[in-house]
């Protein structure tokens, strides 16, 4: 791997999401929410697979590119909506990407990579797509369930983890059951795992 160029895309990717309004306290200081996201991805790739190639680096870097630009509350709320969302802010994501890598001088053979692992194609017999999930949902779980769980009741967070393990390797799983939870979310994640494996 190239590490100059490679710290080159990374710089290129944090500079685009550093251009995000909306900002979140970060140890004392008000950062870009999408530039600590994708920092904070990266970190956990490198914790959960310390060996990863340079195409899941990039693609785990640029998971959320300026994804403030394609408002959730653009779309009709529920279901259909929400896919149709997140279907576009995944083509969205690429595109960007694929811009930022060019002008990285990154060939065509690493840009398409890096693109389909951004729109989750072949999720299950891929393992380096498997693995941008399973970071994706530590990121989730350890940065922002709590604050999100605000939002709703018991039944429908236990859902909601749910869904998550389900996308979730064993690897992740592992993971995951390793974090240090504040206690309602402890609960929540024995509830939802129980149920699981009542299903």
């Amino acid at each position: 791997m190239s590490n100059e160029r490679l710290q080159n895309a990374l710089a290129l990717i944090d500079a685009a999401n550093a251009e995000d309004p909306e900002r979140e306290l970060h140890e004392g200081v008000e950062q870009p929410k999408s530039l600590l996201y994708g920092q904070r991805m990266s970190a956990w790739l490198e914790r959960l697979c310390p060996e990863a190639p340079e195409p899941l680096r990039l693609a785990v870097r640029a998971q959320h590119i300026r994804r403030w630009r394609i408002p959730r509350d653009r779309y009709p709320q529920g279901r259909i909506g929400y896919l149709q969302w997140r279907k576009d802010l995944m083509k969205y994501h690429a595109e960007q990407a694929g811009a930022l890598l060019e002008q990285a001088d990154y060939s065509a053979d690493v840009i398409e990579r890096v693109q389909s692992l951004l729109k989750k194609e072949r999720i299950k017999q891929d393992p380096d797509a498997q693995t941008l999930e399973d970071v994706a949902c530590l990121v989730f779980l350890s940065h922002y369930f709590t604050d999100f769980a605000g939002a709703y009741d018991d039944d429908k967070l236990v859902d909601i983890l749910r869904k998550t393990w389900r996308k979730m390797s064993p690897r992740g799983h592992e993971a995951a059951l390793a974090l240090d939870l504040d206690e309602r979310t402890q609960r929540l994640v024995g509830r939802a795992l129980s149920d699981e494996g009542r299903a």
